[in-house]
């Protein structure tokens, strides 16, 4: 059950083209089906489905939730509502599912910013800013509060992102969004920050640089700080329980604390890798065969799901 027209997840709507071809995510997903797996797309769970509706009158026997961490998350600064303002989720997804950079031909409109400025410093931040050049921007910065050591992306990326041409403003934190007098941004408000203690992610806090503040003209931003869990399915899922940050709990072998019900990837670990959801969705599926498969169906348990505690990468 997929909510978007197309299979395939972050796959085909967060990862850019030029990473990953989405021939190569296609040709995955038509094995599957080649399999006998049925697909059901437009489908949004907790919404035009339950999963207790699924396990009940629909006859499935167990169900493995893997909706990811889509919520995008945000500064809370003014001018977030500007137009040309954009999730690095969205700002993806317009590109890549949508197709919006051949609009019209494609429904799906976006804004196409002559300096760009993404803020944030993790894998979907660089893809936003080099799918930004890609779209045209004459020049494309990348704002982060930390220093270069402490950039969650991996090297490579931000290599490539270099290579390609993008800035990095580094030790520089945004105050507040400058719009125009048609509602549309042209200016982001940053500070400097220089390198304290260390914070719970092991790496040392940025702290404001007394009038340091400066700013940056920029008709397009995108925020790439992070995603947390959509609460839509698991609000709409009695006996499902979450920790703190409202990911699903779920054990070693992906059980959760509600009977016949499965999780894995970054909906029970926070943002992670794609290689770890994958294992996760492996190692699920065999405790899903061990269990439907065992004679009487032994007593549903998950000891462990009703401590393990997620471990999300490092924020921004």
């Amino acid at each position: 059950f997929e909510a978007f027209h197309r299979p395939g997840g972050v796959l085909f709507y967060g990862v850019p083209e030029f990473r990953l071809p989405k021939d190569v995510v296609l040709k995955e997903v038509d094995y599957l089906l080649k399999l006998g797996v049925k697909l059901e797309a437009n489908q949004v769970i907790g919404k035009t489905i339950t999963v207790d509706e699924l396990l009940t009158t629909d006859g499935f026997d167990a169900v493995f939730i893997g909706i990811g961490a889509g919520l995008p998350q945000f500064l809370g600064i003014p001018g977030e509502n500007l137009g040309g303002v954009y999730s690095a989720n969205e700002y993806l997804t317009r590109s890549n599912l949508m197709k919006a950079y051949r609009f019209p031909e494609y429904d799906t409109p976006i804004v196409r910013g002559r300096v760009v400025a993404v803020v944030g410093g993790g894998n979907v931040a660089m893809d936003a800013a080099r799918t930004a050049l890609r779209l045209g921007a004459e020049k494309v910065y990348v704002v982060y509060r930390r220093s270069r050591a402490e950039l969650p992306a991996r090297l490579e990326e931000v290599h490539h992102a270099e290579e390609e041409g993008i800035i990095f403003k580094f030790l520089a934190n945004p105050l507040a969004l400058e719009g125009d007098q048609s509602g549309r941004v042209k200016g982001m408000k940053c500070q400097e920050m220089e390198l304290g203690e260390p914070d719970a992610s092991g790496r040392r806090r940025p702290v404001p640089k007394p009038g340091s503040e400066f700013h940056l003209d920029t008709d397009l931003v995108i925020i790439a700080i992070g995603a947390g869990a959509n609460p839509l399915l698991p609000k709409a899922t009695p006996g499902l329980g979450l920790n703190k940050r409202g990911y699903i709990v779920a054990d070693e072998n992906g059980r959760t604390t509600k009977e016949r019900v499965w999780a894995g990837g970054d909906i029970a670990t926070g943002m992670a890798t794609v290689i770890e959801a994958m294992g996760a969705g492996k190692r699920a599926a065999a405790d899903i065969h061990a269990y439907l498969s065992a004679p009487g169906r032994p007593p549903w348990t998950a000891e462990r799901s009703a401590v393990a505690t997620p471990q999300p990468t490092p924020g921004p």
